[in-house]
This record gives structure tokens, C-alpha cells and sequence, in this order.
């Protein structure tokens, strides 16, 4: 057991803290600060309104935010912090409020950020939300395989049980190499985080790249093949073969915005009832089986189009190996495991590796005794229920249990995907915008992104899975192989007990799936895998380049210390100081001396951005407030040190947002402000980065546009933005 300890993803890492370094700096910049602005310290401290909105309830309720009262979208009492309600969160556009409503229809309620720890899955739930791939891919990489091995007609059949054998022996390899790796790195992200480590950045990112496309194509696939075993048990449905799986595809989305949770107790009743189907057609063909002396029936006459070759045998293993796509997930999603999350982790992954090998090799032996061969217009599982149940209630169930299966397969990807996305995007290696959680608490950007993609190659491909098989096992591989590498070195440079014996397990699963992924990558090449080979390597710069971009942006924006020759104002502008507010009145305010101030610097975090935002506020010499809008209470608390480390007597209110909002909430703080004194100017000020490339302000929030669309028609609101120009 390594020293990494259990890292659940929270709200909070969205913004980075400062760095030590930055943190010194900072107090430097600090004491700066103090002398410049100790003469007006007074007029910069004595606000015209009240920040804490204590006193909101007896102010005018007037406004577009009308139906919400200062005191029901913010709750200042007995907290250090003012705090956001949900009616805080309510969208200040009438379409984003109806938008809002068929999400609230669709998903539910939004959770608080506070909910991060109730949303963990049991043992038995965690069985079928990660273990539905892995137990769904045996009605298709059986099958795979004896598509391939059909070729060469029933000598090539005759070979399906010692390659069983011997996928047999890569899923037990790479389980066990799985299980040491949960232990090793329960943080999660298995392939992504061992092969980073222990291997380096690039190969990090080449497995995770990998995970990211076959996470995409399990969705394809797993409707695809679902939508196959519907249009051949109803053969009328096969012209909407597209339109059947894009709606499968979108309650899959649904589903999963509402939650790791949900998510899971909705998706748990069809991998049981699959199991169970599983077990029963196997338990009743083994046991017919038995009162024939368990006497092999000899294959359909099949004229062979290819030689036996040792080519078509790994083709054939190759394909097969996609009885176990899948088997990561468990690696990738340790942290959504109850405490203690490593063993719970280990646990599942046991049961689901002893599953997996149960039901492979019972439906093998079956498919060897009766003499199944493949198929076009039968699945082999079809065969198989038709074998044992004939026509009747029993064979419409084990197809519908396994359409349903195969259909929420996909569900995996959705729990992997996001996940996987989220460790990228903290280590700078994906946009950050997939850091942030959605209302349910659930990673929505990453779940949209997949969903976007695997409808369009679902859509592209016509949802034909004999086109899409090619494209599968390569990603899946590569992530494995480089995973167990990545295991060899940990183990050879932390010498823990039996070290020998795990170098051993893992060297010998790598190799394993490094045969497997150079069989699939040269025989599929020209039937589509040649999309993925030409496909991660792209992927792979593209991250790089992305995080090329996010390191100018840190060196760009660390707090520098002050250099020596930096001297203090002088003269009569500095030795200016206090602020009489002036009372209301109905002039017009064309003329400066009519016009009352307040500057609101919304503040994210103490970098050099920030500071010049604060500079360019406090050089007006107009009274100033700071606003920190933070996801958690824990991130509020970490900013608070900060601003004191910073040690400037600028007055600072935090706006906790449990439920992540953010423009919403800004913009009711903002209205709850302005009511308590309507003729006040107030100016919103924020730092905004400036990019050279248009595909850089992908990678940004774009906070400032949102939040002048939502207040442009409120009166005496101005919104500035002090732009921070990044070097090309």
C-alpha cells in the first residue's frame, strides 16, 4: 500500500490555491499595498451600503430579482461568510429560467457542495454501475471472435477453446494487476495516474487518451449492439436503427446528470437481471448437456474462405479480447467507493473478475458442445436460448435481459469518462471547465462532451457494430498495457512485499495486452482501427499543447515580488483620506459630483490578474469592496488566510455558492446591493485574460460577458473588465 491517500473530487478544485512562493510574494506586494494606501484607508473602508446584507430586509425590494428578497438569496446570520441560497442560483434571463425549469423536470434539484460525501456508492451498487461493460462485452467478444475464427471454416472453429484458455488467463492477469494497482494508487484514475507516475507524462497521457476513446466507443457499441438484438427479435424496428439508439443514447445522459447515485440504483436492476439471465441459460444448457455424456454436436458444414493461419488466430484473439473491455473501471473510480474506498474497490473488482470468467467460459463451453458457429442474422447468445428454451417465455426473457444489458453497458463510460476527464483537467492536461460539478453533483461537462461524441460516430457509422468492433479494443489496450508497465517500475523502485511476484503479474499481463493491441492495430488497421492509431496521438498533442497553454498562463499570472526601486506616491492625492456619503437625492447624475460610487471587485483568487483588478479599483479612491463567490466553505475558509496573508485593510465579503453558481448568484448580490440604496452607481469590476488564439478562450471561463448579459438592463450597474494580456 502506497502513501496515497483516498482523493474524492470536489467542488473546491476549480480554484487552485497559492503556492508558497506566491504566498511570500504576496505578502511583500502587501506591506506595498499598506503604505500606498493608508492616507485613504478610511474613505476606502466606509461602504454607503451594508455587505453583509444584515440590514436588507428593511431596504426597498425593488428590482428584476423582485420575487426574491435579499434574505431568501442570501443568508448572512450567524456565519462568517454570506452564504448563497438556491433561489440565489435562480438564472436572471427569463429563458435561462426556463431553461432551468425542464432541467429541474429532467435531473432534479440541485445538491449542495456539502452533499460530495453522501454521493458513494455501496458494494452492490457499484457491481453493476462499473462492472455493466465488462459483464455486457461477453455477448459480443465471444461472438467476435467466432466471426473471425468462422473463416476458416470448422478447423478454425475447433480453435475457440484454447483461445478462451488463453483469454482466460489475460482477464485473471490483468485483474490481479488491477487490484495491486487499486491498492498502490487509490486515488483513482488507474492507467492515467500509474503510467504518469512511473512512466512519464507522455505515456500518462497516451493511456489516458486511450480510456477517453474507448469510453466513447463503449457508448457506440454497447447501444449498437443492444439495438441489434431489439431489431432481430422485431424485425420491423431495423430502419430505425439510428433513431432507436440516439434516444437511448440521451436517456443514458439524463440518467446520468442526475447523479453518481441515481445513476446507480437506476442502472443496477438491468446488470442483475442479466446476470441472473446468464446464469440461468448456462446452468440449464450445461445440464442438458450432462444427460448427453456432455457429447460435442459437430458444427454446421462451412466452406472456408481463409487458412488457418497463425494471422487469423490472433485476428481472432484480438477480437476476442473484447470479452473484457471494461475492466479498468473499478481503477479509474476508486474514490465514489464508500470508506474505506481501496478495499471496497478491491472487493468489486474481485467479484466482477470472478463473474467475468464464469459466465466466459460456461457460455465457450456451451457455444463448443452444440456446435454454434456465427451467425449474420443470429446472435450467438440467440442460438444459445434457442438451444436450451426453444421459442418460449423463457427465450424472450435471456434476449430481452441481454438487449437491456447491452443497452446500459454504456453506463460505465459515463461513470469513467467524466472522472477520468476531471484528473486531466487537474493536472492541466484538459480544459478546466471539466473540474467543475453540475447541479447533481455530477461532472456535466464531461458527460455532455461524451454524449456529443458517441452520437455522432453512432450517427456516422449508421449504427452498424460490425463497423464499429474494429475500432474498439486498440484505446482500451493501449491504457492497459501502459497501466501494467507503468506497475513494473513502481514496483521495481518501491520494493514492497512479494515485489517479485508483482513484477511477474504485472510484466506478464503487459505483455499479454501489448500482443493484443499490435494484433488489433496491424489486422484492423484498414477496417477502422486506423481511426484510433492516427486518433491518439493527435489527442495526445493536443493535451500537451493545452498544457503548454496553462503553464504561461501560471508564470503569467504568479504574484512577482516588488522590485527594489518601487517607490511611494507622494503629494496631495495621497494624503487624501475619508468618505461623507452624500444622502439621496432625485438629480439627474450627468455631473461627477451628483455620481455616489461603489466599486465591487469580484476577486477569484489572489493572483497577479486579481491584484491589478484591486490596483485599478483602489486608484479611483472610491469606496471599495472585495467579493470572493467560493464552491465550499472549506475553499472559503483557505481564501479568508489568504486575503489576511495578503494583509491589505480592504474590506472583503464572501459569498459561499454551495450550489456552484456562479453568475446568478453575483448578479443577485449585486441587485441586493443596489436596493438598499437605488441611486447608487455601482461598478462591477473584473479581471478578464486576454489570449492570442480564439481556441485559448476555450480553456477559460468566461465569466464577464455572462455577467453583463445578465445585469444590461439594470440601471446604475456598470460592468468593467481590466484585461490581463497572456504572452503569445
Amino acid at each position: 500500500m502506497s502513501g496515497h491517500e483516498p482523493d474524492t473530487p470536489t467542488p473546491a478544485e476549480i480554484i487552485p490555491p497559492l503556492g508558497d512562493q506566491e504566498l511570500e510574494a504576496l505578502r511583500e506586494v502587501g506591506r506595498h499595498w499598506n503604505a500606498v494606501v493608508e492616507p485613504r484607508v478610511h474613505r476606502l473602508r466606509e461602504l454607503p451600503v451594508d455587505p453583509s446584507l444584515k440590514r436588507a430586509s428593511d431596504g426597498p425590494r425593488a428590482g428584476r430579482f423582485s420575487r426574491f428578497t435579499e434574505l431568501t438569496s442570501f443568508e448572512p446570520e450567524g456565519k462568517d461568510e454570506v452564504e448563497a441560497t438556491a433561489a440565489a442560483t435562480t438564472p436572471v434571463s427569463q429563458l435561462g429560467r426556463l431553461v432551468e425549469a425542464v432541467e429541474r423536470v429532467v435531473i432534479g434539484p440541485p445538491l449542495r457542495s456539502s452533499a460530495v460525501v453522501h454521493e458513494r456508492m455501496r458494494n452492490l451498487v457499484a457491481l453493476p454501475v462499473l462492472g455493466s461493460d465488462l459483464f455486457a462485452s461477453v455477448a459480443y467478444g465471444p461472438e467476435s471472435m467466432l466471426a473471425v475464427l468462422v473463416l476458416a471454416g470448422a478447423s478454425g472453429l475447433r480453435v475457440s477453446l484454447p483461445l478462451a484458455g488463453v483469454l482466460v488467463l489475460l482477464m485473471l492477469a490483468v485483474g490481479a494487476s488491477y487490484r495491486q494497482t487499486i491498492a498502490a494508487y487509490p486515488s483513482g484514475a488507474g492507467s492515467y495516474i500509474v503510467a504518469g507516475d512511473n512512466l512519464g507524462e507522455r505515456a500518462g497521457v497516451t493511456a489516458a487518451v486511450g480510456l477517453l476513446a474507448d469510453y466513447i466507443l463503449n457508448v457506440a457499441v454497447s447501444v449498437a449492439t443492444g439495438i441489434a438484438a431489439i431489431a432481430s427479435a422485431i424485425p420491423s424496428l431495423r430502419p430505425y436503427t439510428v433513431v432507436l439508439g440516439l434516444g437511448m443514447i440521451a436517456l443514458l445522459l439524463a440518467g446520468n446528470l442526475r447523479g453518481v447515485r441515481e445513476a446507480g440504483h437506476l442502472f443496477a436492476a438491468p446488470t442483475y437481471v442479466f446476470l441472473f439471465a446468464m446464469g440461468l441459460l448456462i446452468c440449464v444448457g450445461l445440464e442438458q448437456q450432462a444427460g448427453r455424456g456432455f457429447a460435442a454436436t459437430p458444427p454446421p458444414p462451412i466452406k472456408p474462405v481463409e487458412g488457418l493461419t497463425v494471422l487469423l488466430v490472433l485476428r481472432a484473439f484480438a477480437s476476442g479480447s473484447t470479452s473484457m473491455t471494461g475492466i479498468e473501471a473499478v481503477a479509474n473510480a476508486v474514490p465514489a467507493f464508500k470508506p474505506p474506498e481501496w478495499k471496497n474497490a478491491r472487493t468489486t473488482m474481485t467479484w466482477m473478475i470472478g463473474i467475468l470468467v464464469a459466465i466466459f467460459v460456461g457460455l465457450m463451453l456451451l457455444i463448443h458442445l452444440d456446435g454454434i458457429a456465427w451467425n449474420p442474422n443470429q446472435t450467438v447468445l440467440s442460438q444459445l436460448a434457442h438451444r436450451s428454451f426453444g421459442n418460449g417465455v423463457t427465450y424472450g426473457f435471456i434476449q430481452a435481459a441481454t438487449a437491456a444489458m447491452l443497452l446500459f453497458a454504456a453506463n460505465t463510460s459515463y461513470n469513467g469518462f467524466p472522472r477520468l476527464l476531471f484528473f486531466m483537467a487537474r493536472s492541466e492536461h484538459a480544459p478546466r471547465p471539466f473540474l467543475q460539478m453540475g447541479d447533481r453533483l455530477a461532472f456535466s461537462n464531461g458527460i455532455v462532451v461524451l454524449t456529443i461524441a458517441a452520437a455522432a460516430i453512432f450517427a456516422g457509422f449508421n449504427g452498424n457494430l460490425q463497423a464499429l468492433i474494429p475500432l474498439f479494443a486498440v484505446g482500451v489496450f493501449v491504457a492497459v498495457t501502459l497501466s501494467q508497465a507503468g506497475m513494473v517500475v513502481h514496483w521495481w523502485r518501491n520494493h514492497g512485499p512479494h515485489w517479485h511476484r508483482a513484477i511477474a503479474i504485472n510484466g506478464f499481463g503487459a505483455t499479454l495486452t501489448a500482443i493484443v493491441v499490435t494484433v488489433a492495430a496491424v489486422t484492423k488497421f484498414t477496417a477502422g482501427a486506423w481511426v484510433v492509431v492516427l486518433g491518439i496521438p493527435l489527442l495526445v498533442w493536443l493535451c500537451l499543447r493545452v498544457r503548454a497553454h496553462y503553464r504561461v498562463v501560471h508564470e503569467a499570472l504568479a504574484v512577482q515580488p516588488l522590485p527594489d526601486t518601487l517607490t511611494q506616491p507622494r503629494g496631495a492625492a495621497a494624503k487624501q483620506a475619508g468618505y461623507v456619503p452624500t444622502p439621496a437625492t432625485g438629480e439627474r447624475q450627468e455631473s461627477p459630483e451628483h455620481v455616489q460610487h461603489l466599486m465591487l471587485v469580484a476577486v477569484e483568487r489572489l493572483d497577479l490578474a486579481n491584484l491589478r483588478a484591486l490596483a485599478y479599483a483602489a486608484s479611483l479612491e472610491q469606496p471599495l469592496l472585495a467579493l470572493h463567490l467560493s464552491p465550499s466553505d472549506e475553499e472559503a475558509e483557505r481564501f479568508r488566510k489568504e486575503w489576511d496573508t495578503w494583509a491589505v485593510p480592504l474590506r472583503l465579503e464572501i459569498v459561499v455558492s454551495p450550489y456552484r453558481a456562479l453568475v446568478a448568484p453575483l448578479a443577485h448580490y449585486v441587485d441586493a446591493l443596489q436596493a438598499q440604496r437605488p441611486e447608487l452607481t455601482l461598478t462591477v469590476i473584473l479581471a478578464e485574460l486576454v489570449v492570442h488564439h480564439p481556441w485559448h478562450r476555450l480553456l477559460h471561463s468566461q465569466v464577464a460577458p455572462r455577467l453583463r448579459l445578465a445585469l444590461r438592463t439594470r440601471p446604475n450597474i456598470v460592468i468593467t473588465t481590466i484585461p490581463f494580456h497572456l504572452p503569445a
